[in-house]
């Protein structure tokens, strides 16, 4: 029987993982194989608490509240965490676990640099998961005013990508 996943089940399948106790989990299809590898330390309930506290849609892309959150101190395992930020600026957050890219191909020029102006539906980069290409378009319009996350780098669901200044 083949398995199709789709980016509902999938987020679906991430979030039931957060809130439980699993520190790993395996699933391989024909054309797809998903690891999931964490270290649960006491820091992290804060982040299962930010998950499941959401109450935004899982399509949209950016969550809208101001920076008022303390950071989670680094450790040598933990997820990377976004330095703390100015409260008037917007975190646009990860929807989902997969690869940052700030072009749409090697070479080409970023979709966004820090001090542009973006328009609502804009697309601000692309995220790839399951070799999958996700574009991520802006909910709002905004000045990027600082971008966190390099070219390339693997990032977690609800991992801060940018700070905007809505205007």
């Amino acid at each position: 029987m083949a398995m199709k996943l789709d980016h509902e089940d999938l987020n679906h399948l991430i979030e039931k993982i957060s809130k439980s106790d699993i520190q790993e989990f395996s699933l391989e299809g024909e054309d797809f194989k998903l690891e999931i590898k964490r270290n649960l330390f006491d820091q992290n309930q804060s982040n299962n608490n930010l998950l499941s506290n959401n109450s935004f849609d899982r399509q949209t892309i950016t969550n809208q509240k101001p920076i008022n959150d303390t950071p989670i101190v680094n450790e040598p395992d933990a997820p990377q965490v976004a330095p703390p930020g100015r409260t008037d600026l917007t975190e646009i957050t990860s929807p989902m676990v997969g690869t940052f890219y700030r072009a749409a191909a090697p070479g080409e020029d970023p979709f966004v640099e820090v001090g542009n102006n973006i328009k609502v539906g804009q697309t601000i980069c692309i995220l790839e998961a399951m070799k999958l290409m996700n574009e991520i378009e802006s909910e709002f319009n905004a000045e990027i005013v600082e971008i966190l996350v390099e070219n390339g780098t693997p990032v977690e669901f609800g991992q801060v990508l940018m700070r905007v200044k809505q205007s």
